[in-house]
């Protein structure tokens, strides 16, 4: 349940991480533990350079307790969102919050081990660079724009990504790096990073990850929902439309091939107006070219047509459209304008659209989350040396 109280250490951890508790007073009563096992726990982890005590905190009648923070020896994790032609670095402290961020060019078709290799060095850098290389690093978060098996850590049957199929992502990463590895779809972490940044009241949340390609990610009862790996997986939905175009995954017509951003790159390119990147393509809409603007709308409603059916499926609280292409203003009005007049109006007369608050770190704080929720063994191993 999302609302199970977890009483071990790395609970405690995470209360004081993420800012839901700052003293044994309130550790005490978010976890469900008793005062004096609190205290004990807490001592522990001070004496393990987890936590630091500061200033006082706010009295509630009596005296002003003694504020706790995360130590600088707590830790970092190293957070990377691979595109197809970039890389987001970023050295993140334990709640998630950058620290330093950087961008990569790299080219995903090169293959998983050139590529990977010089995600982790490019991270090791960048700690370096911001004076954060003496800071223990207690994981490696990769984000990666294809599906990804959970139990694995691979990558199974990517369409744009040649040579990473069935590749040991996570496996390779943890030995490169020397430290536990989270390997997962960059959808997923965008959904985690805007839920938990964003709508942390909600229940029920879809994103849209619209980019190069398509992707989306689902939160459910307040839980990233991952199926067996493939959930949210929408770019591979076969759509209607007037003219047929074969799709990477070797079918026709899939919502990718007529509506991600690499197929307006493309229809475009047909027109004679060179572009190569959905941020190009959010100029041209910028800047009124007609057909970018009837590019993006089309895309628009192919995406809408296919988000109809999910929404009245799953009847979230809160559709939210992030990615690069979602800043062309046309498209998340077209997407919006399909949705409410397709769907059940039991299903969108408390539903919210928006666009991503979290910008374009969503799933570097998405991965940052999702690491501190892994992060009870390592805590353990720590409390025990």
């Amino acid at each position: 349940m999302r609302n199970s109280r977890d009483d071990g250490p790395a609970a405690l951890v995470r209360l004081v991480a993420t800012g839901q508790a700052e003293s044994r007073a309130e550790l005490a009563r978010l976890s469900g533990l008793a005062a004096s096992s609190v205290s004990l726990r807490v001592e522990q982890l001070i004496e393990a350079g987890l936590f630091a005590e500061g200033g006082a905190g706010v009295s509630r009648g009596g005296r002003r307790p003694r504020r706790l923070r995360l130590a600088r020896a707590a830790g970092v994790f190293l957070v990377a969102d691979l595109g197809a032609r970039h890389a987001r670095l970023a050295v993140v402290d334990l709640a998630g919050t950058p620290l330093a961020l950087s961008d990569l060019a790299c080219d995903i078709s090169v293959g998983p081990e050139p590529t990977l290799t010089a995600v982790v060095d490019g991270l090791r850098r960048l700690a370096g660079e911001h004076g954060l290389a003496d800071v223990p690093v207690r994981g490696v978060g990769v984000g990666l724009p294809g599906p990804v098996d959970p139990a694995t850590g691979q990558v199974v049957s990517p369409s744009r990504m040649p040579g990473w199929n069935d590749f040991p992502v996570r496996e390779f990463t943890a030995g490169h790096a020397g430290t536990p590895a989270l390997v997962e779809n960059d959808a997923n972490l965008m959904a985690v990073g805007e839920h938990r940044a964003s709508w942390p009241d909600l229940d029920n949340v879809m994103v849209i990850k619209l980019g190069s390609g398509i992707g989306c990610g689902v939160i459910v009862d307040g839980r990233l929902h991952r199926g067996r790996g493939a959930a949210g997986d929408i770019s591979h939905v076969r759509i209607r439309s007037e003219a047929t175009v074969d799709c990477s995954c070797g079918h026709p017509d899939c919502l990718e091939a007529h509506a991600s951003g690499a197929a307006l790159a493309a229809s475009l390119n047909a027109q004679g107006i060179a572009v190569e990147t959905p941020a190009q393509i959010v100029d041209l809409v910028t800047d009124g070219v007609p057909q970018a603007t009837s590019a993006v709308r089309n895309a628009g409603r192919l995406i809408g047509d296919v988000l109809t059916a999910l929404v009245n499926f799953f009847n979230p609280d809160a559709l939210v459209i992030g990615g690069s292409l979602s800043n062309a203003e046309p498209l998340a009005a077209t997407i919006r304008g399909a949705i409410y007049e397709r769907c059940l109006p039991l299903a969108t007369r408390n539903l919210r659209i928006a666009t991503s608050r979290a910008g374009r770190d969503a799933s570097i704080l998405g991965a940052g989350h999702l690491l501190l929720d892994e992060s009870g063994e390592w805590i353990d191993q720590t409390l025990q040396r």
